[in-house]
């Protein structure tokens, strides 16, 4: 039996395993010490992410292998369910439902249940049964439109603004909502968890700022996005860059001095000096390294900051101090996030192979296994 610590011990959730934002929020609860169980179809054994150090998103959870189109699996699923706390789930709308495992299939098998459904559209709406991806929920919520330099496309912010954090996180924070409730009333419920509803409400200041003449509609011109000469991204002399981001007024007379540039700090907000202010910026930060700057700006409240590439990130001393990256089986990775003084949690175990655990699952759960089915 899986024991694990942190904020969650005890919670059981089942995950019907899937892409992107559903083993995100399985892995982050996780981590924060529920018991996660993946459920998988039979075929995903061979898939590149189906265990192993290099299946991060799948750390510390439980594997089980069933394919629910078997009516004998079903059942068998339901009985997980009546045994947890949460399941989550990121099919398309409707799919569950044809699977008989929906959220009134399980409800009525477990009252308490909080059910976590993700998706990138929402469970209705015109596009809700459409295909996409994070790059199509985030265009149309006006986040990626917001993105990029002046006159130029919009740039694309990985998959962090929509899959992980206006998604994943999203089903996170209504889980633990719900299961707040749940507590206190033994009444369950469905979680409706959509990339464009998390993106959308991650862009709350943003719109704040619009609505008050803050913000203009366009890219590359406002004050977090590059548009702001001391708020901006520069090149240095090995072709690497530096962020800086000295928007108070005393970093930015800070930044002014370290750089000994003969501009009146006084006029930081006269946009009519931001032309001469940029190119001085960009042809003083071009005279060294990113390293040099680096290490002329540390420790200092310039907010300068050298831009980093993943790998170089893990050996910053920074990050390797806290912690915040860890090496595991040879894979560097994420720790467990945020930090609790009194019930700590950790990165669980290396994600194991996919059906591994399927038969000690339903042991330790006390659910009969189907025992013609694989695992």
């Amino acid at each position: 039996m899986t024991v694990t610590t942190g904020p969650l011990a005890g919670v059981r959730v089942v995950e019907l395993g899937g892409i992107g934002p559903g083993p995100f929020a399985g892995m982050l609860l996780a981590d924060l010490g529920a018991e996660v169980v993946r459920v998988d179809r039979p075929g995903r054994a061979g898939a590149p992410d189906a265990g192993g150090p290099a299946a991060v998103l799948d750390r510390g959870k439980r594997s089980v292998v069933l394919d629910l189109k078997d009516p004998a699996a079903t059942a068998a699923l339901l009985g997980l369910v009546e045994a947890a706390d949460v399941l989550i789930e990121g099919f398309r709308p409707g799919v569950t439902e044809r699977l008989g495992i929906g959220p009134h299939d399980c409800l009525a098998r477990n009252p308490a249940l909080v059910y976590g459904r993700m998706t990138g559209w929402g469970q209705d709406g015109p596009l809700s049964a459409a295909a996409g991806h994070d790059i199509t929920y985030i265009a149309l919520t006006g986040a990626l439109g917001a993105i990029g330099e002046a006159g130029g496309p919009p740039r694309i912010p990985l998959n962090l603004v929509g899959d992980f954090g206006g998604g994943g996180c999203y089903l996170v924070i209504g889980v633990l909502a719900a299961l707040h409730t749940a507590e206190r009333t033994g009444r369950g419920q469905v979680v409706d968890a959509a990339v464009v509803d998390g993106t959308a409400h991650l862009l709350a200041s943003t719109f704040a700022k619009l609505a008050r003449d803050e913000w203009s509609d366009e890219r590359g011109v406002n004050r977090f996005d590059g548009g702001w000469p001391f708020y901006a991204v520069y090149g240095t002399k090995d072709g690497r860059h530096v962020a800086v981001g000295a928007l108070e007024a005393k970093f930015y007379r800070t930044l002014i001095d370290l750089l000994g540039l003969d501009v009146d700090p006084a006029r930081q907000h006269d946009r009519s000096t931001w032309p001469r202010l940029r190119r001085l910026l960009t042809e003083r930060f071009a005279e060294r390294t990113r390293d040099e700057w680096a290490e002329l700006f540390e420790g200092t409240d310039a907010c300068v900051a050298p831009v980093l590439s993943l790998t170089e990130a893990a050996a910053h001393p920074h990050l390797a101090a806290r912690g915040s990256l860890v090496t595991r089986d040879g894979v560097v990775q994420p720790a467990a996030a945020p930090r609790f003084s009194a019930t700590p949690s950790r990165p669980g175990r290396t994600a194991p192979a996919v059906g591994a655990d399927t038969r000690a699952v339903f042991r330790d759960w006390g659910v009969r296994h189907p025992r013609r089915h694989p695992g």
